[in-house]
């Protein structure tokens, strides 16, 4: 059975979701391939990266900065975290190559950015400075689009994933060659997002509390919530909006207690931690939350118009999708959720809503089951390219 292993981290929850699905996907296939994970936080900690620098572990630091909402100088502290691995690169390159050496892989796939120099290199037979690789190397790219330099396309990238014309344009500009750029039709999901299980909206409604023919949001920011989402339902309150919400809050009880005692004119649902996410976008008919490449894909997933922000505090590499929504037409982009209830109300004036649901309906994801005839594709390019050095 041919090996792949799958390079990732926990900095925030895409990386690693992207990770659990393909495995998952690639497991369950007619000639599944041996799928292992490989934590690279993990087994860079002995080099203590970062944590020289500030004390803090690389994913705990950025998971901090997303909980706090400290995200407004994340570019300064991106040139911190870049500077960091280029000081430690030869030490990175070191031992990903002992893994490399007893844990042998006949492709390699990173979801992750910032590291894909080092993987490529370590992948190399040693001494030597060509661009091919022994193992072939593939980067699956889980934003809409790289945020260079050195995020997530680099010179010594051999094979992309790109879920938008916009990174696939991206790799082209630095001069990749095309039969080694792949588009896929978006992001990676968790597999129950593509299966969409019918859901009856009027008899779960009811059953949650919710008035059955309600114009109904959800409103969703990661794993840990946000204090905006208290903020958020206030105004559209305050605004006599005719909105009810479904508050998803992670892990966040403070703030799900918070909410739970406002009082509003129309009902509310407040949600913890919900491995069910997709059970409630069945339920809902817009979405409300920051512009994160999973959760706007999630949503659109489920045909629900959007609104997010786009401001100083937007992550740098979240930015783009601000700009690909307003794009497409799939929703509102507000410079602040102070405008949340004017957004709500323009967005749900009935040719305005009809037409952002056209174009979410015309929105079709099937990245998940692209990406494995990708993988295959990449496989056999290389062991064609290295037969055919062998016989020259």
């Amino acid at each position: 059975m041919r090996k792949l292993t799958i390079v990732f981290h926990h900095a925030g929850g895409g990386h690693q979701s992207a990770a659990d699905a393909l495995k998952a996907t690639l497991a369950g296939q007619e000639h599944p391939w041996d799928v292992s994970l490989l934590d690279i936080q993990e087994l860079l900690d002995p080099l203590d990266l970062l944590r020289r620098a500030t004390g803090l572990r690389i994913q705990d630091t950025y998971n901090l900065i997303l909980r706090k909402g400290w995200t407004r100088f994340t570019p300064q502290l991106l040139v911190v975290l870049q500077g960091t691995i280029r000081l430690y690169h030869s030490p990175i390159v070191k031992a990903l190559r002992a893994y490399w050496a007893q844990h042998p892989a006949d492709l390699a796939l990173s979801v992750i950015p910032h590291f894909n120099r080092a993987i490529a290199e370590s992948l190399r037979p040693v001494g030597t400075r060509t661009s091919g690789t022994k193992t072939p190397f593939v980067t699956l790219i889980t934003d809409l689009a790289d945020y260079p330099p050195h995020f997530w396309i680099e010179p010594e990238s051999e094979y992309i994933i790109a879920g938008t014309e916009r990174a696939r344009q991206q790799a082209l500009t630095m001069g990749h060659a095309a039969d080694h750029i792949f588009q896929t039709s978006g992001m990676i999901l968790k597999p129950r997002f593509y299966e969409k299980t019918a859901v009856d909206r009027v008899a779960e409604r009811e059953r949650l509390g919710l008035e059955t023919d309600c114009p109904t949001g959800i409103v969703l920011f990661g794993g840990h919530g946000s204090q905006v989402m208290a903020d958020i339902t206030r105004k559209l309150n305050e605004a006599a909006s005719g909105v009810q919400l479904i508050l998803i809050c992670g892990h966040n009880e403070k703030l799900a207690a918070e909410l739970k005692n406002l009082q509003t004119g129309k009902p509310i649902l407040v949600v913890g931690f919900a491995q069910n996410v997709e059970y409630y976008m069945a339920l809902a008919d817009f979405f409300i939350g920051k512009p994160g490449p999973g959760s706007i894909s999630e949503a659109l997933q489920f045909h629900l118009p959007v609104i997010v922000e786009c401001n100083s505090r937007t992550l740098p590499q979240e930015r783009y999708n601000a700009e690909w929504i307003t794009e497409n037409g799939y929703g509102i982009v507000v410079p602040s959720f102070k405008k949340i209830a004017p957004a709500v109300q323009r967005l749900l004036q009935n040719a305005t809503f009809n037409e952002f649901r056209r174009k979410a309906n015309e929105y079709s994801n099937r990245a998940l089951f692209e990406v494995p005839v990708i993988l295959e594709q990449c496989a056999g390019h290389t062991a064609a390219a290295t037969q055919f050095q062998a016989a020259v």
